[in-house]
């Protein structure tokens, strides 16, 4: 169960609440007053603090606010035979998850510290999650290449310019829009993205700006697009070069209005949404074609970071063979495999057209295919011909 500090001036009470609780199953331990409770705090890893509020030498408001100093994430539930609502109140703006009176109700006791700690497991797991997520979206490298790229990020993202992102099918175009938007100050909010190679032309507009219902003859129901649900947000275009004109220029009145209109609908809504693109194509050769609005262009690339291709940056390999190998070893409940140094050679001599997508699928397949170790003639047997 759970393990839990209880701070009380009063023998009895400490004792009675310990005997309960780990009847229970909870583990307890006890401290006579609020020093004491600091210093077992400072050295156990409680999910769940109960403390009195009157004690001698410090109260437990005091013990509250230094406990919320130490880790705010763990519950302080407020004890007290001399409570009124001005004290309840006030331990609760301190940051208490709750406070009960003395003499305890041991139903709501119990219910409290239920409550309480799975709260406190839900926080743990969206730490996690968030660990994992961030691990996953992780710009591995070193490389000049790559260390330019993480340096654009880092200055730009707190901005609100708009960023074209350019490169190769592959390279991890979408890493850097995510963490252009993670480092941003709309990191709160929604990152909304939109692969405009994958939207037919004719459907692009309502995926885009929404529709009102009755707009076309599948439109049932009213629906909003991207740039609402991106509102307060970031709005990640990616291959953007695929967009038909009639879209880029809808595009183009909400990046110099910052309004869109439903399809079917002569309604404006504002929005606020920070736009960042990205394409594999030559956007200046699209725009001599007639293919790409050149107005547009310049809107979008106020920023442009280009994204190097995987044989650009050969030294990056062993880095991100190992954090695959990681990654998926993982997914698959596995122990990492041990990759020797000569199947990192052949890996780069490969000449990775696919990028660091196809690195990723020659990893996973190694994975798949051998043993505890990968070696050099692993690579060649299994990761495609070498040049």
């Amino acid at each position: 169960m759970s393990k839990i500090l209880v701070i009380d001036d009063e023998k009895a009470i400490r004792n009675t609440l310990k005997d309960i609780l780990e009847v229970e199953g909870h583990s307890v331990d006890v401290a006579e007053d609020g020093h004491a409770g600091l210093e077992m705090f400072d050295n156990g890893a409680y999910e769940l603090v109960l403390c009195d509020i009157k004690m001698p030498q410090m109260d437990g408001i005091e013990v509250l606010e230094k406990l919320q100093e130490r880790q705010p994430d763990v519950p302080v539930v407020m004890i007290s035979g001399h409570g009124n609502i001005d004290t309840a109140v006030d331990a609760i703006k301190k940051g208490a998850y709750d406070f009960i009176e003395k003499p305890l109700d041991l139903n709501r006791l119990l219910i409290t510290i239920r409550n309480a700690t799975d709260k406190t497991v839900l926080i743990q797991e969206a730490k996690t999650l968030k660990r994992k997520v961030s691990k996953a979206f992780d710009i591995v490298g070193q490389s000049p290449a790559i260390v330019k790229v993480k340096e654009m990020i880092d200055r730009v993202a707190p901005t609100e310019a708009r960023v074209l992102i350019t490169g190769p099918n592959g390279t991890g175009k979408e890493l850097v829009a995510r963490w252009l938007h993670e480092k941003s100050n709309r990191a709160a909010m929604p990152f909304v993205e939109v692969n405009c190679a994958a939207i037919p032309s004719e459907l692009i507009e309502s995926e885009l700006f929404g529709h009102e219902k009755g707009a076309f003859t599948s439109a049932i129901k009213q629906r909003k697009g991207k740039f609402e649900q991106a509102d307060g947000g970031t709005l990640f275009l990616d291959e953007i070069g695929d967009m038909s004109l009639s879209a880029q220029a809808k595009v183009l009145r909400a990046l110099q209005e910052n309004k869109i209109s439903r399809v079917g609908s002569d309604k404006d809504i504002t929005v606020n949404v920070r736009v960042i693109a990205a394409t594999n194509k030559n956007l200046t050769q699209e725009i001599e074609k007639g293919n790409f609005r050149e107005d547009l262009y310049h809107r979008l690339s106020v920023i442009i970071i280009n994204v190097p291709p995987l044989c650009d940056r050969l030294e990056d390999i062993p880095l991100l063979a190992q954090h695959f190998n990681e990654q998926i070893c993982a997914e698959y409940g596995i122990p990492p495999k041990v990759i020797n140094p000569d199947a990192i050679e052949e890996l780069q001599k490969l000449k990775w057209t696919g990028n660091i997508r196809e690195l990723r699928n020659v990893i996973e397949r190694l994975i798949i295919l051998c043993d505890k170790q990968i070696t050099g003639n692993d690579v060649k047997a299994f990761a495609g011909p070498v040049f």
